[in-house]
């Protein structure tokens, strides 16, 4: 009763702090929400000020991807890593203009990126390819309301637990007066600042470079490059190393070996037939260094070598077309060359034709990883398994072959 009492005069009081009743509100259900979270967000040390005065006039915002409201389709993403091909992806253009804005970037900041790298070890051309990357060295216009992003995720999204995090972090961001509300701005999905980062991890990755008691993400350069490289460290990353190596495969090489899961030292794959395309030297010291081979576009674009730096970057964001674009970004932003072989153009399958063969794939054994319907490493791995066993052409690639072989069978 005395649990039941007090949440009724927490409720009864943001009501009042909002400016109206419940009831008289546009969704009721959302006031109820909002006025849960009191507790949680008091154990996290957030002052009762602080919480009314930004619930008050706190509404979720329906027209935002990725959520889950019953009786509604959802409005999917767009996420660009998912719904382009390599070849429109990571442009060739499009990267040599960014490196060509990277590298006056990189003399311009040439003090600060030091210092950075002494203190974190990663290398400023990575931190100025994410940069470009996340919001075009600070060019797009992040318009959305941080905090009201957070909310409604965490009131109504397909992730609500992982939001209500964030939603509280975002709470105490402001009560602890890092930014004003007003200039909190995200992306659709939260992130916020120059290079991109949700609220729990600017708490925990946040560096204050100047003394002023704030890691200033919005609109410091040195801030928001450090707090990438305070992640990217956190993460493993190795200083002194590269993030992967472009190369060319021996000629029957087994697409199926091309995955995450099967690792060797460097030194092994070169004595298998693997070649180093991109004219760059192994040092000694990386031989024995566990890597694995990706081929982001099966038999239609480049393979590369990918050492424990590759990985740390995809804490950033797991995509591996995304990290092949910071990577490749930042190689060209120290030295301008292309990749050694050209991305072809090719046809993306169709989201439910991708999801059929993975459905198909995973009754018959060979995935057992989420039906998403993006053709990732486990799934092409599992594709040129399905293509083994059924005595395919080995290609380890989601085309109209496999998909007839299929509904054939």
């Amino acid at each position: 009763m005395r649990i039941l009492t007090r949440f009724a005069v927490v409720f009864l009081s943001l009501s009042a702090a909002i400016g109206a009743p419940a009831a008289a509100r546009a969704d009721a259900a959302f006031d109820r929400w909002l006025a849960a979270q009191w507790p949680a967000a008091q154990q996290m040390g957030i002052s009762r000020a602080s919480f009314e005065r930004e619930a008050r006039g706190l509404e979720p915002d329906y027209s935002l991807p990725d959520l889950a409201i019953p009786g509604k389709p959802q409005k999917p993403s767009g996420q660009a890593e998912f719904v382009q091909t390599p070849a429109a992806y990571l442009s060739d253009k499009a990267i040599g203009n960014y490196a060509a804005r990277g590298r006056k970037l990189a003399a311009q900041y040439s003090g600060e990126l030091a210092a950075i790298e002494r203190r974190f070890g990663v290398p400023g051309s990575i931190l100025l390819a994410i940069w470009a990357r996340e919001t075009s060295y600070g060019a797009a216009k992040l318009n959305h309301d941080a905090l009201r992003v957070v909310a409604t995720q965490a009131y109504v999204g397909r992730r609500k637990d992982e939001f209500r995090a964030e939603f509280l972090a975002a709470l105490k961001i402001l009560d602890e007066g890092h930014v004003r509300r007003a200039d909190m701005k995200s992306s659709w999905a939260g992130a916020m600042g120059l290079t991109q980062f949700m609220p729990t991890g600017y708490l925990k990755y946040g560096v204050d470079l100047d003394g002023d008691g704030t890691a200033n993400i919005w609109t410091s350069i040195p801030e928001a490059l450090a707090a990438t490289a305070s992640l990217l460290r956190e993460e493993g990353w190795q200083p002194g190393r590269r993030w992967a190596y472009e190369i060319a495969v021996p000629a029957g090489f087994d697409c199926t070996q091309a995955e995450p899961a099967v690792t060797l030292p460097i030194a092994d794959w070169l004595k298998r037939g693997v070649k180093v395309a991109d004219g760059r030297r192994i040092p000694p010291a990386a031989m024995k260094d566990p890597a694995s081979i990706i081929m982001p576009a099966g038999p239609f674009g480049p393979a590369f070598l990918t050492p424990a730096n590759y990985f740390v970057l995809k804490s950033y964001n797991f995509a591996d077309l995304y990290v092949l674009y910071v990577g490749h970004l930042a190689d060209r932003i120290e030295d301008d060359r292309p990749f050694a072989r050209d991305w072809q153009q090719i046809a993306l399958v169709k989201t439910r034709d991708l999801e059929f063969m993975q459905k198909v794939l995973t009754r018959e054994g060979f995935y057992n990883e989420k039906v998403d319907g993006k053709a990732g490493m486990k799934t092409r791995a599992a594709l040129g398994a399905y293509q083994k066993a059924n005595g395919l052409a080995l290609d380890c690639w989601p085309d109209a072959a496999v998909l007839k072989h299929m509904r054939g069978g």
